[in-house]
């Protein structure tokens, strides 16, 4: 029977990639299949990890079976999770980076490249394990305990939260956030820089801004010594502890081998993101059977996982429509920036900026957090069923 079915292929199982999978898996006709193409072991729930990086006895939960991926299909069976990284891309097959079902490549009618972006640690994990992940996360913790000062590189949600999430835990620390603009989060209205800048000063948080910090390297970050960073205006700061939280890289390595129409048709050369149409198609016309979803993919949309779901069923719509043949003709609608932004443990709010025509931002602040990030509700929407917490360690 699998060698009938023809494939669609999904490269990347972050939140975007599941979201198509399963989208694609409760619609298409029984001659097809969905493949996710994943090297991770568990599903990573990257909202928990600038957390969970800090506070102890929860980062195991930031990693969820795929098991449930498909439970809610029509035909959970035909579909499957293939434990792998892609390597090469071809106009019309896959190869693999290890055997699955006998094979190294994999041939597709359909394609979707969900592969996001990649942050440096914590912000991403290194290894594909869960235990090797749930060891760094646990090893993390400690070097922030042990820590008397922390500075945190980038102004971005991931930066706040952990300079918010580390003040309230530790609040006999030095922590400093840095920023090369004088507006945190400058994507957003600037509400919401006087809201998380009134809450740094509530909470003790220095803050260093507008300038722009030279990095640390790598092998100095994890040294264990103090670390004084540079700034370009010739400032310096110096901590104990020095996070990363600056900087996306795309995922599109595996793109080399998949020749282009133009210099620029497969990647924007500005920023390094697959160049799409508004159905989210490739925007080379020589790969319309070719689709990028989420971060990787530059559609003009925020990146983040609320206009990433929008975008999975635009997908899988136009995949369907092009089966049927059929034009795909759905388009994306790209609406303004939002985010849910935790402030500290419990603190949070829900931002979004303004409508077009309106001039104000809508703005929900809420008091309702909790220490786990309500993982039980995140495991329950993966399609797993917790019963007991032992069963986080799965």
């Amino acid at each position: 029977m699998a060698a009938s079915l023809k494939n669609i292929i999904v490269i990347g199982g972050s939140y975007v990639g599941v979201s198509t999978t399963q989208g694609l898996a409760n619609i298409l006709p029984s001659t097809y299949r969905v493949l996710l193409v994943e090297p991770h072991s568990h599903f990573h729930h990257l909202f928990a990890f600038p957390r969970f990086a800090i506070l102890p006895t929860h980062e195991h939960k930031a990693f969820i079976p795929y098991s449930g991926t498909f439970a809610a299909a029509p035909s959970p069976a035909r579909h499957h999770v293939v434990r792998a990284r892609v390597s090469n891309l071809h106009q019309d097959r896959v190869v693999l980076d290890r055997d699955w079902q006998g094979a190294r490549e994999i041939p597709y009618d359909y394609l979707v490249v969900a592969t996001g972006t990649k942050l440096r640690a914590p912000g991403t994990m290194r290894d594909d394990e869960k235990p090797l992940s749930v060891k760094y996360l646990q090893e993390y913790q400690q070097r922030l305990k042990q820590a008397n000062s922390i500075a945190i590189i980038g102004g971005g949600a991931v930066g706040v939260q952990m300079a918010t999430d580390l003040k309230e835990i530790y609040p006999s620390k030095e922590i400093t956030l840095v920023h090369s603009r004088n507006q945190l989060m400058p994507l957003y209205h600037e509400k919401l820089d006087e809201i998380i800048k009134e809450r740094c000063q509530e909470l003790g948080i220095k803050l260093v801004l507008g300038s722009r910090a030279n990095m640390p390297e790598d092998e100095e970050i994890t040294s264990g010594k103090p670390i004084t960073v540079s700034l370009q205006n010739g400032g310096t700061v110096q901590a104990d502890v020095v996070i990363p939280a600056t900087g996306q890289t795309p995922n599109t390595q595996f793109l080399s081998t998949l020749p282009a129409s133009s210099d620029d048709s497969l990647v924007n050369p500005a920023n390094g993101f697959i160049r799409v149409r508004p159905t989210l198609q490739f925007q080379d016309p020589a790969y319309p059977h070719l689709f990028a979803v989420g971060d990787v993919a530059d559609s003009g949309a925020h990146k983040a996982a609320r206009p990433g779901a929008g975008q999975a069923k635009v997908v899988a719509k136009n995949i369907l429509s092009l089966i049927e043949g059929r034009d795909a003709a759905d388009n994306i609608e790209i609406e303004p920036p939002a985010i849910h932004l935790t402030l500290g443990l419990t603190k949070n709010l829900v931002f979004a900026n303004p409508d077009p025509g309106e001039t104000e931002p809508r703005i929900k602040h809420r008091d309702d957090g909790s220490a786990d990030m309500g993982i039980n509700n995140v495991w329950g929407r993966r399609g797993v069923k917790v019963e007991n917490d032992a069963e986080y360690h799965l």
